[in-house]
């Protein structure tokens, strides 16, 4: 079985083929100008990750929502897990760019990191 992905690792975007066996196990990965192409390929086949980027509720802020991401990736299969979690979470103004609001988020290994400041509300 042939899978088509296009790579992202770099602006090119190599258009790559990798052949898979019936068991899903990587025979051939063929289209890449770089080693690169070959594991994000790899990573795409085996463990696909991604880095979550979402907003959260802010108590008592001039804005309602701050934005955040996860500072490393996540499993991608473990995304709406990750989601529905986060859609509980209400952190208390201010909050600064850079704060960590979750460390390790369900056991991810990834901390969830705000990425816009929220100043409290007057």
């Amino acid at each position: 079985m042939d899978k088509k992905m296009t790579c992202i690792s770099c602006p090119i975007g190599c258009e790559l083929t990798v052949q898979l066996d019936e068991n899903g196990k990587i025979l051939k990965i063929e289209g890449n100008r770089c080693p690169r192409g070959v594991e994000y390929a790899t990573h795409e086949i085996i463990d696909p990750k991604r880095v979550l980027t979402i907003s959260v509720k802010v108590e008592n802020g001039v804005m309602e929502l701050a934005s955040a991401k996860t500072d490393k990736p996540v499993p991608k299969n473990r995304l709406n897990e990750i989601i529905d979690f986060i859609k509980k979470l209400k952190i208390e103004a201010p909050i600064k760019r850079g704060d960590v609001i979750v460390e390790d988020i369900l056991g991810t290994g990834a901390n969830l990191v705000v990425t816009r400041t929220v100043k409290k509300r007057n």
